[in-house]
């Protein structure tokens, strides 16, 4: 049985792993020690492993440290794909964890990894499981606060409300404001389905994994066939931490 423990900018996600089966999830707003001893009480919970963006309180440290092998997914870290990324100290680690676990769910195959969250990730990794790179994009939300933050008299809007004009399709936007809810959403769904495109052209058929917060909206509206795994990074974190108690083990 294996904890793995995914902490962003805002909320953390963590799953338990019978095996490869994740039979387990819980998304928190702040990871504490009374958290993770409700989460693992009767459970035979053997080897963690974490993965973050900040510094994790000491007394966690100390209790997942002392109760577990524990593993802090770093740049140093071995893992079961290679890294082609000229600067990989900076390669964020939900990247990284998204990418084992496309290449687990289809090995020998060209995977895009789509994480579409706060920003919009688009990664590939080739049929030998290398992880050759990605491009990182304004997300949706993203997108719609910029239009109005920079500048002086373009309102802020959301995702909800009056849609564009049918007539065209939902393609322009009648009013300001569905002209930059349209800008902000579909000109991320067009952005999303060029490069899909594109890389089709330059690597051949590709397996298209979407997660992160606004996968249902790209899932939805892509003309191509999509998988949308939501606990992509868990199960890749899974992997991750497969792999090296493999490696100890002998």
């Amino acid at each position: 049985m294996n904890l793995t423990i995914d902490i962003g900018n805002s909320r953390a996600k963590l799953g338990i792993f019978d095996n490869d089966e994740l039979v387990h999830r819980e998304t928190v707003t702040l990871i504490d020690v009374k958290t993770l001893r409700q989460m693992t009480y009767n459970q035979s919970i053997e080897n963690v492993i974490l993965s973050t963006v900040a510094s994790v309180p000491e007394d966690v440290e100390e209790f997942l440290r002392g109760n577990f092998f524990c593993l802090f997914l770093s740049t140093s870290t071995p893992l079961p794909i290679s890294i082609r990324y000229n600067t990989p100290k900076t390669l964020g680690n939900d990247r990284v964890a998204a990418a084992v676990g496309a290449w687990n769910l289809y090995p020998g195959k060209n995977c895009l990894v789509i994480d579409a969250g706060t920003c919009i990730t688009l990664d590939v990794v080739s049929t030998t499981g290398e992880f050759l790179g990605g491009n990182i994009a304004p997300g949706i939300d993203m997108r719609l606060k910029a239009m109005h933050h920079f500048t002086a008299k373009l309102p802020q809007v959301d995702r909800s409300g009056n849609p564009a004009d049918d007539s065209a399709g939902g393609l322009l936007g009648m009013t300001t404001e569905t002209a930059l809810r349209n800008g902000g959403q579909i000109g991320a769904l067009l952005e999303v389905r060029a490069f899909i495109a594109a890389c089709e052209q330059l690597f051949g058929p590709m397996k298209v994994i979407l997660t992160g917060g606004d996968a249902d909206y790209f899932v939805k509206n892509l003309k191509t066939k999509i998988f949308a795994h939501p606990n992509l990074v868990l199960y890749g974190l899974n992997k991750i931490l497969k792999h090296n108690v493999e490696i100890l083990r002998g």
